[in-house]
């Protein structure tokens, strides 16, 4: 398990060393490529769940079993378009994830700095893992929920781990492609899912083969965990010096690493010094601009509305018009815009900056979410009583593409990136955790209550987004200073220098009252 196949020193690439506890240099090494791909495949199961509650939540035989109400609602046509899927029970299936999510994400922070990165992980792909044989087994609505929990479990551990785990052992001038990669692999879960749901619900039983199936990107995750290390300050952090030492000659492929352990012990045991539980550390003055972070960042890329468009693009274009095939062939192509798109950001993240890639995202999500909105009024009319063309669906479908682009490339990946990079080694489990918490929270916020929105603000629902996206937009320009290829341990600069956040950091001002 310490660090198996990997432990060769075959250089990819060279770069200058920058130092830092985190990185070791700009080098990229086999080892540290297999690592973090391995770290971000985590990303697999939350996207499996993304891309597969949405299309299930439209097959028939599954309605049929565990929410007869929405197909009778549906075959009686009372409602508009936008009100077929108005169903809280519907909603809580969905949702009910995230409440476990927000709990173990929590919890998670305890696990990550006692127990480590690598075990967090593990223990969320083997909870996921039981969640979706209990959901392929599912006799009765409860029997659902539970599995719907225990896949809670697993995103919440995974989701708080593994940004940590890429931005520890990343180099700094790739840390932003590589904590990309957590994103990428949830849009690769999603289009997995995606194309599953397609093929699956032409069968009777296909909703439990696609909930089922979740095994799979969990067994992938659990297999390769086994063949990589905790990351180097982690280990430290927990006093195997010895077993830090081996890893960072694996990862660095080179035997000469003792100014990078000597920062690493350095960081490690100036977080030790503080004798303040570091729940309590987050919340002082020195720390509020990474608090904030931890809080709006993730709060703004769900209120842009992108999760309630991968979890609905089914449900939402077999809603104005598209039969069930063409809204599960939509999600596929969904799910291929965003993998494209992230890959952008994944070459552009380091070289263009976090900043450059959120405010052009940005706008092009808020034009686009704007004018699904303005589509919608146009095709279905006010009230969603007209019967939407296939000309005109298609573009509702091209609209959600661009908005994927923008997505892909900026709110997507940075909203992993940006939170793991920022905080101290002290506060970086704590922090981790209450972004991740924050994400999920809000998810279950909206998921829960997404559906009812929809049925009474109708087309509204997109421009309410919309004008989200401009406040998050204007938030980044700002407030949110660069972060590309600064060390870890160096972070506190970009604070000190900030126009406002300095007022709170720099020295002079630390020991003021809050």
């Amino acid at each position: 398990m310490g660090g198996g196949p990997f432990a060769y020193n075959r250089n990819i690439s060279n770069g200058s060393s920058s130092g830092g506890a985190s990185a070791g240099g700009d080098r990229l090494t086999v080892g540290v490529l297999v690592t973090c791909i391995v770290a971000a495949s985590a990303g697999l199961i939350f996207g499996y769940d993304i891309g597969i509650s949405g299309g299930v939540t439209t097959m028939v035989p599954f309605l049929e079993k565990f929410f007869p109400e929405v197909t009778k609602q549906g075959a009686e046509a009372k409602t508009t378009v936008y009100c077929v899927y108005d169903s809280h029970a519907l909603t809580s299936f969905t949702s009910s994830l995230y409440v476990a999510g927000f709990i173990s994400s929590l919890v998670a922070s305890r696990l990550t700095a006692s127990f480590g990165r690598k075990f967090t992980m593990l223990l969320g792909g083997v909870t996921f893992l039981i969640g979706g044989a209990l959901n392929a087994a599912a006799e009765s609505f409860l029997m659902l929920i539970l599995g719907r929990l225990f896949f809670g479990f697993g995103i919440g551990f995974n989701n708080q781990a593994a940004p940590l785990f890429l931005a520890e052992v990343a180099p700094p001038k790739w840390r932003g492609a590589f904590n990309t990669g957590f994103h990428l692999f949830i849009g690769i879960g999603v289009l997995c899912a995606s194309i599953l749901n397609y093929f699956s619900s032409k069968l009777p039983w296909g909703w439990r083969l696609s909930l089922g199936c979740a095994i799979f990107p969990s067994l992938i995750m659990l297999i390769g965990l086994f063949f990589i290390s905790d990351s180097p300050s982690s280990l430290v952090d927990r006093g195997k010096l010895e077993e830090a030492r081996q890893v960072l000659i694996k990862l660095r492929g080179e035997a000469d690493v003792e100014n990078e352990l000597a920062e690493l012990v350095k960081a490690s045991q100036a977080s030790k010094a503080v004798s303040q539980e570091p729940f309590v550390i987050i919340f002082q003055r020195q720390y509020r601009p990474h608090l904030v972070m931890a809080l709006a960042i993730p709060f703004f890329q769900q209120i842009s509305g992108i999760f309630i468009i991968a979890f609905y693009a089914p449900v939402l274009l077999q809603s104005v018009g598209s039969g069930a095939d063409s809204a599960f062939l939509a999600a596929i192509i969904l799910g291929i815009d965003n993998i494209v798109f992230i890959l952008v950001s994944t070459f552009a993240v380091d070289r263009c900056g976090r900043r450059f890639l959120f405010l052009h995202g940005g706008w092009l999500m808020f034009l686009c979410q704007a004018a699904i909105g303005i589509q919608l009024a146009v095709a279905a009319g006010v009230e969603g009583t007209a019967l939407i063309s296939k000309t005109q669906a298609l573009l509702i479908l091209l609209l959600m593409c661009l908005f994927g682009a923008g997505f892909g490339w900026s709110w997507g990946p940075l909203t992993w990136v940006v939170p793991s990079e920022i905080f101290p080694l002290k506060i970086r489990p704590i922090g981790q955790s209450i972004s991740v918490a924050i994400n999920l929270a809000t998810t279950f916020v909206l998921s829960q209550t997404f559906l009812a929105i929809l049925c009474r603000l109708k087309f509204g629902a997109f421009l309410f987004y919309a004008g989200w996206i401009i406040i998050m937009t204007a938030f980044v320009a700002l407030f949110l200073p660069e972060t590309k290829g600064i060390p870890l341990e160096s972070m506190s600069s970009v604070w000190e220098k900030h126009w406002y956040w300095s007022r709170f950091t720099s020295e002079r001002n630390t020991l003021a009252p809050p």
